[in-house]
């Protein structure tokens, strides 16, 4: 279509005011082709090059209406411009239902020319401006669609992520594993063992992830339920008989999830070496919520922590890495004084809290 004289296609059977309708309508900028019937006019826009269509109701063949209906179902039409010498109301809200873009009433004198160029003019500004709507919306969905599959390219990398390091990390363990088997010093063996166990606490998170539909998030029973099934087959296994757990069904993000395995991890080795100095014993691991806290306890009925003597959850390494998960959890660990034995309740919120600005923090 071209911006200084668009085509204008006039479908009458009256030859003599479409010769009226052309000479008006070119003194105003339109080039003009004249269609004495339904047939002619349906032919002429198979052909293309139509801006804009004039069309008549009272034709001999098909009626206006009739054309109308053909002219909508052709691919991608032209606005149409309904014209009619009556004054009947009807007419006009049925080609408007039917697709008109507008709708003026004719005379014989071509007096209602310069409302067809109006109404024309106006029909092809709507036409852009829902050719331009209908080309965004297009955009728009292609957009979502790329969205959409990179999304689901980015999620399928990341699972094949946390397959391929949930793997190495496993090997790790196992090798560790291995060599405290193999070990004839306690003291290495105990090493060994609680190195195994850090990998693997690390290891079941990537493990939870590559099998989740959720890659943001681990289910904590599910995940410490596999993470003391790993340590019930570690080296010192046979001191873990009577390792139980009680969790509730608790989300949580990796990270986070990371740091509460690694915490039952030493808590309940610490629990294997220092609890029960002459036979295995029960060590119970309980995760609940309480409001909008997780509450994680890992309790034994041994000894206690002032009979152990230099039990390293109180001093050492253990206590260590207890306390700088505890600070990446902001939670606390904290000894049941009531308790018969030995219990550490850790206390931390369920959501992530956002770093508090500077300023606020300053004071």
């Amino acid at each position: 279509m071209s911006s200084t004289s668009p085509t204008l296609l006039y479908i009458d059977d009256d030859a003599a005011l479409a010769r009226l309708v052309e000479r008006g309508l070119a003194r105003l900028g339109f080039a003009v082709e004249h269609a004495s019937g339904a047939a002619e006019g349906l032919a002429r826009l198979e052909q293309g090059g139509i801006d804009v269509v004039a069309l008549d109701q009272y034709m001999p063949g098909l009626d206006g209406l009739e054309t109308l209906e053909r002219i909508m179902a052709q691919p991608d039409p032209p606005p149409v411009v309904f014209v009619t010498a009556s004054q009947d109301s009807k007419i006009a809200v049925t080609a408007l239902k039917a697709g008109a873009a507008d709708y003026l009433v004719k005379d014989v004198q071509g007096e209602f020319i310069p409302l067809l160029q109006v109404a024309a003019e106006g029909a092809l500004r709507q036409a852009r401006l829902q050719k331009a709507r209908d080309e965004a919306e297009a955009e728009v969905r292609a957009s979502r669609d790329r969205y959409a599959a990179l999304a689901a390219e980015r999620e399928v990398l990341l699972r094949e992520v946390n397959h391929r390091v949930g793997n190495s990390l496993q090997i790790i363990a196992s090798l560790l594993h291995l060599q405290a088997n193999t070990s004839t010093q306690d003291d290495v063996k105990a090493a060994l063992t609680n190195a195994m166990g850090r990998v693997a606490a690390v290891a079941q998170v990537h493990r939870r992830l590559y099998t989740s539909h959720d890659l943001k998030s681990v289910l904590l029973n599910q995940y410490l339920d596999a993470l003391l099934e790993d340590l019930r087959r570690s080296a010192e296994g046979n001191r873990m008989s009577r390792l139980t757990l009680k969790a509730e069904p608790v989300e949580i993000d990796p990270d986070r999830a990371v740091a509460i395995g690694i915490v039952v991890n030493e808590l309940v080795m610490n629990a294997v070496k220092y609890a029960y100095p002459d036979c295995p014993g029960p060590i119970h691991v309980e995760l609940k919520l309480d409001s909008d806290e997780i509450l994680l306890s890992i309790a034994d009925n041994g000894v206690g922590l002032e009979a152990s003597g230099s039990d390293p959850r109180s001093t050492g390494m253990g206590q260590r890495i207890v306390s700088a998960m505890a600070t990446k959890l902001d939670a606390t660990v904290q000894p049941d004084p009531n308790h018969q034995g030995t219990k550490f309740v850790v206390r931390f919120r369920r959501t992530k809290e956002a770093p508090r600005p500077a300023a606020a923090a300053a004071s």
